[in-house]
């Protein structure tokens, strides 16, 4: 389903719900018991929902920042992959086929078993890592003759530890997301947020449901975007492998 088709329905659904409870509630309520309760609790529910508007602005503000750093980590990875091989070009046989095929076996694992695994926000498994562990051993044990094959086997080892870091990178980026406990707050900081219309009423149903349905579908709205966000690889963010597939392009 369309990312905007499930924004569009959540925000019906909320607005529905709302509008529903509105009408119930004006049925059996009173007007004098809303009215005493604007005077006493108008200024805690101020606050609370203020306090529940930073929180949310700051959790989507970090997942934005978080999306886009896990995307120039996916683009060092496969940069700095390509730039092994380049350095590797210069070592003497075996290691110079080796490091090339580890590489191509390496960039098969990510696109092909990672990449599906941490949409999920599933474990990858150690397949990725024992790669890049044979491609670390493989550039230690060559044997270069000549200083430049000397530097060229330094750049080579020097730009796999940037591929290290930048998959784990990666990783932690997938499966990070919202902790339960920040969820708890959000979603208790809505219901109280919601609480504010039904206590306090309006001066007729029009104006309360108007007031109601908007300020609910503001806040599904913003819980939409914060579970949509909170997996830079799947969901409203998204981010493809084609930064692999291009790597692999430019090997060949």
């Amino acid at each position: 389903m369309s990312i905007y088709l499930s924004g569009t329905l959540w925000v019906l659904g909320a607005a529905v719900i709302s509008a529903v409870l509105v009408v119930i509630t004006r049925r059996f309520g009173s007007d004098e018991v809303g009215e005493k309760n604007l005077g006493a609790g108008g200024s805690v529910f101020s606050i609370v929902a203020g306090l529940h508007a930073v929180l949310a602005a700051f959790i989507l503000i970090s997942l934005f920042d978080a999306a886009n750093g896990a995307e120039e980590q996916v683009q060092k990875e496969a940069n700095s992959l390509v730039a092994v091989t380049w350095s590797a070009d210069s070592l003497p046989e075996p290691a110079k086929s080796e490091v090339d095929g580890l590489i191509r076996a390496y960039v098969s694992t990510v696109v092909d078993d990672e990449w599906p695994r941490m949409r999920e926000g599933e474990d990858v498994g150690n397949a990725g890592w024992n790669t890049l562990n044979q491609l670390r051993d493989t550039i230690a044990k060559s044997a270069p003759d000549g200083g430049w094959q000397e530097d060229r086997k330094a750049e080579a080892a020097n730009q796999l530890w940037e591929v290290y870091q930048a998959r784990q990178e990666r990783l932690d980026a997938s499966g990070g997301g919202v902790s339960p406990v920040v969820w708890l707050a959000l979603l208790i900081g809505t219901v109280l947020s919601l609480l504010f219309p039904y206590l306090f009423g309006g001066p007729n149903l029009i104006s309360q449901l108007l007031i109601t349905v908007t300020l609910s579908s503001t806040l599904i709205l913003l819980l939409f975007a914060i579970y949509q966000l909170q997996n830079p690889f799947s969901g409203g963010v998204l981010i493809p492998p084609d930064a692999f597939s291009s790597a692999l392009d430019r090997l060949s």
